[in-house]
C-alpha cells in the first residue's frame, strides 16, 4: 500500500488547501470585515508603545472628566487621565487575555481530547466524566470562581478563563478524533504497522485542526468578554493599569456626567468581539470541504 493511499487529508497538496481557503475568505465580505477589525485591534495593541498617545496612568487634576477635544480626542476620566491612551494600552490587556487564555485551553484540552478518543476504554471514561462535570457549570461562572480562588490579576484571569474554556476543546478534539479513527485510511495504517504516535501526528491532528482552528477563533471573542467581565468585577487587570473592563467599572459611576468614559471601551469590546466572530464564521465556511 502506497503512502498516497494512506493520506487522510482532503487535498494531497497542503498549499492547495491553503489557497482554496484564502479564495473562499476573499469572496466572503463578512469574513473580510472581521479580518480587518481583528487586524486593526491587533496592530493597535502591538504598536501601543510607539503610538503618539499620552501616558495612560498620568493624571491631570485640571482636566477631570473633560469631554472629547483637540487635546484629548476621547476625553478624560475621573482623575484626568487620557481615555484614548488608556484605550490603546487597554487593547493589549484584552487581546493578550483572549489569545493566551485560548492557548492555555488548546494546549491542555486538545491533547486530553485526542488521548480520550484514541485510547478509549477507562481513559476515555475518566476524561469524559470530568469534562461533563466542568461543562455543567456555566463558562463565566466557572471563570469567576477560579479567578476569585487564584486572586485578582491579569495573569490569574487568563489562567481562569483558559481552564474554563478547556472542556470545550476536550470535547471537540475527542469527537473529531473518534471520527477520524473510523476512516479507512487510519485502519489501513494500523494494518501495515504504522505506530500509534505516527498515526496521531500524521493522520489525526491534521484532520482535526480545521474545526479546532474555527473554535479557537470564536473562543477568543468569548475570552475577551470574560476578561472584561472579570476586570469589571475587580478580578482581572488591576488599577492603575488600563483595561477596558475596569474602565467600564469606573465609568458606570459617571454615566450622566461623562458618558464618553463608558462609550469608547464599550464600542471597542463590541467591535473586537464582532471581528473575531465574523472571522470565525468565515473560517468555518472556508474550511468546510462541502462548500465550493
Amino acid at each position: 500500500m502506497t503512502a498516497a493511499a494512506l493520506d487522510g487529508t482532503a487535498d494531497p497538496v497542503p498549499e492547495r488547501r491553503v489557497g482554496r481557503t484564502w479564495r473562499k475568505l476573499r469572496r466572503n465580505p463578512s469574513a473580510l470585515l472581521g479580518t480587518a477589525l481583528v487586524t486593526f485591534f491587533v496592530a493597535v495593541a502591538v504598536l501601543a508603545p510607539v503610538l503618539p498617545v499620552a501616558d495612560p496612568t498620568a493624571t491631570d487634576w485640571f482636566a477631570v472628566r473633560k469631554p472629547p477635544s483637540e487635546a484629548h480626542w476621547f476625553g478624560t476620566d475621573e482623575i484626568g487621565r487620557d481615555v484614548l491612551a488608556r484605550m490603546v494600552w487597554g487593547a493589549q490587556a484584552s487581546l493578550l487575555a483572549g489569545v493566551v487564555s485560548v492557548a492555555i485551553a488548546v494546549l491542555i484540552g486538545v491533547p486530553m481530547g485526542v488521548l480520550a478518543g484514541y485510547c478509549r476504554g477507562w481513559t476515555d471514561a475518566v476524561i469524559a466524566r470530568v469534562t461533563e462535570a466542568l461543562l455543567a457549570a456555566p463558562f463565566l461562572i466557572l471563570a469567576i470562581a477560579l479567578a476569585a480562588f487564584l486572586g485578582p490579576s491579569l495573569s490569574n484571569a487568563m489562567i481562569a478563563i483558559g481552564l474554563s474554556a478547556m472542556p470545550l476543546f476536550i470535547r471537540i478534539a475527542r469527537g473529531q478524533t473518534l471520527a477520524v479513527l473510523s476512516e479507512d485510511y487510519v485502519e489501513s495504517a494500523h494494518a501495515v504497522g504504522v505506530s500509534h504516535p505516527a498515526i496521531v501526528w500524521r493522520y489525526v491532528l491534521p484532520n482535526i485542526l480545521p474545526p479546532l482552528l474555527v473554535q479557537a477563533t470564536l473562543t477568543v471573542a468569548t475570552a475577551i468578554i470574560a476578561e472584561a467581565s472579570l476586570s469589571f468585577l475587580g478580578l482581572g487587570q488591576q488599577p492603575p493599569a488600563p483595561s477596558w473592563g475596569s474602565m467600564l467599572n469606573i465609568a458606570k459611576n459617571f454615566l450622566e456626567q461623562a458618558p464618553w468614559m463608558a462609550l469608547w471601551p464599550g464600542v471597542a469590546i463590541f467591535l473586537v468581539v464582532l471581528g473575531f466572530n465574523l472571522l470565525g464564521d468565515g473560517l468555518r465556511d472556508a474550511l468546510d470541504p462541502r462548500e465550493t
